[in-house]
């Protein structure tokens, strides 16, 4: 199976950034200590742990464009410790008949899905995985920020998040739902990287925000999951922890995606 060249560059920037923070304690390998000069494993380390040669390895890393088996992707994976979510994107970058799902312009959402989230009684948006904000019901608009008011060109859950004054100050946990949300966006941008609509985003984003610089210099990958925000929006007097609950294939654009923010109800009196 050829690795076609955009995914292999992609494919191998990430193996790289998975290697240089793998210590060899990690990996199960003994180390006598002194001076390191290579950060995380070498790359002949990675090659005996996967039980591939050191130049095809090599070769890996540098994008070239090879014929990796499964067994060899797995094999790596198990090497460098890589968890179910990174896994589950190393093999994404190596699979070429996974096609990369093309937007809709402009982007709209089927009136049907708009009726859905407008019955709910909990904050509610649907988005793509530009993260654009495509449609959301009055609670969401109460607790997060006037979606309305905002540009169609700027209503992005990744800027906003960074850019957004207001929902910023409303997000208790923003450094934690930072890290979580641009690690989702990352194996949005690594698989659709022939979209140049994500790398002008990155390079937006990281030229206005040092945060964002940090959190994506880390290249932390993550799957969507109930994940954990704290929200205390204007007006209510305790911070609300909701579970968010994102759902997805609820169309035919497999890129949508409904997120549902549920109140933690083991705090009733949580936001009184």
């Amino acid at each position: 199976m050829t690795v076609t060249n955009s995914r292999a560059k992609v494919m191998g920037s990430f193996l790289k950034s998975r290697r240089e923070r793998l210590s060899p304690e990690d990996a199960g390998l003994e180390f006598a200590g002194g001076q390191r000069k290579t950060p995380g494993l070498r790359r002949e380390e990675v090659a005996v742990l996967a039980g591939v040669s050191v130049t095809y390895y090599t070769w890996l890393e540098q994008g070239r464009d090879l014929t990796p088996s499964r067994d060899v992707i797995d094999s790596i994976a198990q090497a460098l410790r890589l968890s179910p979510a990174e896994k589950s994107h190393l093999h994404q970058l190596w699979n070429p008949h996974v096609s990369e799902t093309p937007f809709a312009t402009p982007s709209v959402v089927n009136q049907q899905m708009q009726k859905i989230i407008d019955q709910l009684g909990y904050p509610s948006h649907i988005t793509n995985e530009r993260s654009e904000v495509l449609a959301w019901n009055k609670a969401a608009q109460e607790t997060f920020a006037d979606f309305a008011s905002i540009p169609v060109e700027e209503r992005y859950f990744i800027r906003l998040l960074f850019e957004d004054t207001e929902m910023r100050n409303r997000i208790v946990n923003i450094e934690e739902f930072a890290r979580y949300s641009v690690a989702v966006f990352r194996t949005y941008y690594d698989n659709h990287r022939d979209d140049p609509w994500f790398e002008t985003t990155v390079e937006h984003l990281i030229r206005n925000s040092a945060e964002f610089e940090r959190i994506w210099s880390q290249y932390d990958i993550q799957l969507k999951k109930v994940n954990r925000i704290i929200l205390q929006p204007s007006g209510v007097h305790r911070p609300v922890p909701y579970d968010i609950h994102s759902l997805v294939n609820l169309s035919d654009r497999p890129d949508i995606h409904i997120c549902i923010y549920t109140p933690d109800t083991e705090d009733p009196g949580a936001g009184r």
